[in-house]
């Protein structure tokens, strides 16, 4: 087996050939270059994710590519590549100004972008927070960046309440960043008031003038009042008695508006009604049909009302009823009702001229009475003659058919007689 200076030779199926021992050199030479040095760590610095990605890409630029390499290139090489592999790490590192609600800090980081760096420093993005640049914008190395959270506010502006969002972190700024009108307002808390993430509840009235309308005069004054009631105190006018205003006084004034003062007077006036009665029927058999006999009489009943009278502005209202006391109880009117049958005819009497008789005693009329008031009906009865024939009451209150009746009876009774003047009408 041969040997040569250059050291060991393959052998035909790549196995390195032995030299006899007395060949063997006193020292051996190293057969493969000195492993590089370890990849210097990376320069501390606050990119979070960012920062271990970069610094893992940049480790595995900085690796030798293999063996090969080792063998090949010196250590010389090796150390100036690492070299160069760092620096391009350290210039990477951006020096960036963040700002968050209104507190600057000074940051190394390795973020490409605005939301990149956010992200690496925990900081979280609402819909109502405001952040400069944007998200999307990329980073150089002198950037400042500003995050300011939104503020939830429970703002009620005269009377009317909503929910606001503002940026600001107290109240005096919250309210120019909303843009109400603070000059003369009353605020419910200070100005200077801080406002945290959680918010707050803000009640803000600013200052209106109302007008009032008050004993002919008319008084303007500008108010923060949160009542009609308080606005009408601070223009010195004072209610008394019955004394309103045409807006209720706990209603919120506004601006521009106008109320006026109702000034009023009042007395009680009471006054006496009657009450009309009742009317009870009694269905009598005895009596003929068409008959009423009155029993008793009835008797209205006494109501006291009193009644509020009132002027407003001089000006007399509608009396209004305030309440009633019956002083005396109505008497029902009672009546009896004949529910007997007329008889058809009378013997002796059915022939003769009954309507001639009515015509010329009394006009045809059942109801009619004479001048003096003693004779009433068709054919003129007196009370005591009616009577006498059956009948109840007086003739003129009932009906024209009993009425013909009795006077049939009276005929058969008396003959013409009764009627001296009119008489002779029964036989034409």
């Amino acid at each position: 087996m041969s040997t040569s200076q250059d050291g060991p030779r393959a052998g035909r199926w790549g196995a390195t050939a032995t030299l006899p021992f007395h060949e063997q050199p006193t020292q051996a030479a190293p057969l493969t270059a000195p492993a590089p040095p370890p990849a210097p760590a990376p320069v501390p610095a606050q990119g979070g994710r960012a920062a271990a990605r970069r610094g893992a890409r940049r480790r595995k630029a900085a690796r030798p590519a293999g063996d090969g390499l080792r063998r090949l290139v010196p250590q010389a090489l090796v150390v100036a590549f690492l070299a160069g592999g760092t620096s391009a790490f350290v210039a990477d590192d951006k020096a960036v100004r963040l700002t968050v609600d209104g507190v600057p800090r000074t940051l190394h980081t390795f973020a490409d972008d605005v939301g990149e760096l956010l992200a690496d420093e925990g900081l979280t993005v609402g819909a109502h927070d405001i952040v400069a640049p944007a998200p999307g914008e990329a980073l150089s190395g002198d950037a400042e960046v500003v995050l300011r959270y939104g503020r939830p506010v429970s703002l009620t502006l005269d009377g009317h309440r909503r929910q606001v969002w503002t940026t600001a972190d107290t109240v005096d700024g919250a309210l120019r960043q909303l843009g109400v009108r603070a000059e003369g307002a009353h605020l419910s808390v200070s100005r200077s008031t801080a406002i945290s993430r959680t918010g707050l509840a803000l009640d803000v009235r600013t200052e209106r003038a109302v007008t009032f309308l008050a004993d002919g005069r008319e008084r303007t004054v500008r108010t923060n009042a949160a009542t009609i009631a308080e606005a009408l105190d601070e223009a010195g006018i004072t209610l008394g008695g019955e004394d309103t205003t045409s807006v209720p006084g706990d209603a919120f004034p506004r601006d521009g508006q106008t109320v006026t003062v109702l000034r009023i007077t009042g007395t009680t006036q009471t006054r006496e009604e009657a009450v009309p009665y009742a009317v009870e029927r009694i269905r009598d058999p005895g009596l003929f049909a068409g008959t009423e006999v009155v029993d008793r009489p009835g008797t209205p009943g006494l109501r006291r009302i009193t009644y509020h009278l009132r002027s407003v502005n001089g000006v007399k209202q509608r009396p209004r009823r305030t309440g009633e006391e019956l002083v005396r109880a109505p008497v029902s009117r009672k009546v009896r009702v004949g529910t007997r049958p007329l008889p058809a005819s009378v013997a002796g009497a059915d022939g003769l001229d009954w309507g001639a008789l009515a015509a010329c005693e009394s006009g045809g009329r059942p109801d009619a009475v004479d001048p003096s008031g003693t004779y009433g009906g068709l054919y003129q009865f007196d009370p005591g003659t009616w009577r006498s024939l059956g009948g109840t009451g007086v003739a003129q209150d009932a009906p024209a058919a009993e009425q013909t009746f009795r006077a049939k009876k009276l005929y058969v009774q008396r003959g013409a007689g009764p009627w001296p003047h009119c008489g002779r009408r029964l036989l034409r």
